[in-house]
């Protein structure tokens, strides 16, 4: 990871670490990165929380004072600023967005013009420029770029969707939760074009709700919802709408791994699975390694972040991958996660089986999990602390095959993630207790 770029971009508390000047100073280096072409386009986007419309503007500002075009495309999901990047003709696109994070955060997503996440070394010139390590003259005169607004991104990315999954969901009934985000533009406007009756809720975004105890990252209230209504399917979408978690008439989740699971056999069967393999990250579920074992499917594992997911399926090709909390790539259609893509893609294999969601899980054993973050002071000293490893490696030793414990920093906040699996929600306590409490007491911090 970078000074400022994480794994999924910028991202900090608005207007303290993230300001409206690191916004126009991003949009200025990737302004005057790109305009030593000639004048070039840009696109923006940006999820409902109240300092996007601030960070917007800041960017866009700084993009068109070094001599390119910012356009505007609004509120919107940030796999539709990956798309239109890649299609239309823009140079590289932007999304303001902190993604599952509360309405205080926000961050800057940068996409290359391939609509994958910017190359580490882009990202590193823009780090020597935000500390002041490089220096560049503003454009004057006829040089100097406009802010467009592109309020047809919407419509194009709607059109694009229901033609890449155009499966005829007349009679099927689904529950929506918008987290109060992106996917209030989209979601239901794509479901019911394709025929789908549709109750949505934690659609009425006002600046602060986005993700309030509403989304893919606070599922209770939604499967209650679902429980207790008359559904085929629950959605759950985050706050920019590049997750997807599902709800099952009974109430269960249905997560990335369970998806990977689902469209992993249902592509096997139908011979189009391309390496017998699907793709995901360390963190995904202990069983759905032993399950797509006991399927003949391959399993390749990558570090945490869906762009670390797509570089490996693009090394062999591979269909499908993603990762446990929702973010799902086919790489057939897209080049990043797509809330509204994975609930298309599983309502397909819906209607191609005749099997309800509950049917297609049957075979997945989740086995209990347990994830402890720990505020640390500093996350890369407390992973090759000494200490820290011994802990590791006794629990993992007393595990012994029928479980694991995995403890990793997190890619955008001080955390240090300790997770467990095993056999019963006890061990998984006891381990990941042990554990925290030696990262807690050498390195960990109070608010």
């Amino acid at each position: 990871m970078g000074r400022y770029f994480g794994t999924d971009g910028i991202r900090g508390k608005a207007n303290e670490s993230l300001t409206a000047y690191k916004a126009f100073q991003t949009g200025r280096y990737l302004g005057y990165y790109f305009s030593r072409q000639g004048k070039q386009k840009i696109i923006i986007g940006k999820d409902t929380r109240l300092s996007s419309d601030m960070l917007e503007a800041s960017h866009a500002a700084g993009i068109s004072s070094e001599g390119c075009d910012a356009y505007l495309a609004g509120y919107c999901p940030t796999p539709m600023i990956a798309y239109l990047t890649r299609t239309e003709d823009f140079v590289c696109g932007a999304m303001i967005s902190a993604s599952h994070n509360p309405y205080y955060d926000n961050g800057i997503k940068i996409f290359s013009k391939e609509g994958i996440k910017m190359s580490a070394d882009v990202e590193g010139l823009i780090e020597d420029y935000i500390d002041g390590l490089v220096d560049i003259e503003y454009k004057t005169g006829a040089e100097i770029g406009k802010i467009i607004s592109y309020e047809r991104g919407l419509e194009d990315y709607l059109d694009w969707v229901c033609k890449e999954y155009p499966t005829d969901l007349t009679g099927m009934k689904l529950a929506l939760d918008c987290a109060n985000g992106s996917s209030t533009m989209t979601a239901e406007k794509a479901l019911t074009r394709l025929g789908a009756t549709c109750t949505v809720i934690n659609n009425t975004p006002d600046g602060l709700n986005i993700n309030t105890k509403c989304g893919s990252t606070h599922p209770e209230a939604f499967q209650e919802f679902v429980k207790n209504g008359d559904f085929d399917l629950g959605l759950m979408f985050d706050g920019d709408a590049d997750r997807q978690i599902m709800v099952a008439p009974d109430g269960r989740l249905v997560d990335g791994d369970f998806v990977l699971y689902i469209c992993g056999k249902h592509y096997r069967d139908k011979g189009i699975l391309n390496n017998n393999t699907i793709v995901t990250t360390v963190m995904a579920n202990l069983g759905l390694f032993k399950a797509m074992e006991r399927e003949g499917i391959q399993v390749a594992s990558t570090q945490v972040g869906d762009k670390y997911v797509y570089e490996e399926m693009c090394k062999h090709n591979d269909l499908v991958g993603g990762e446990q909390s929702g973010h799902i790539i086919f790489k057939n259609h897209e080049t990043t996660g797509d809330g509204l893509i994975t609930a298309l893609a599983i309502l397909e294999i819906m209607k191609e089986t005749g099997k309800n969601i509950s049917q297609l899980m049957e075979g997945l054993k989740i086995y209990p999990q347990l994830l402890v973050n720990v505020k640390v002071s500093n996350k890369e000293s407390a992973l090759d602390d000494a200490e820290i490893k011994a802990a590791i490696d006794q629990v993992n030793q007393e595990l012994s095959g029928n479980g694991r414990l995995l403890v990793r920093p997190s890619g955008t906040e001080p955390l240090i993630r300790v997770m467990a699996e095993a056999e019963t929600d006890e061990i998984c306590a006891d381990v990941v207790g042990r554990v925290a409490d030696v990262v807690r007491a050498k390195f960990g911090v109070t608010d």
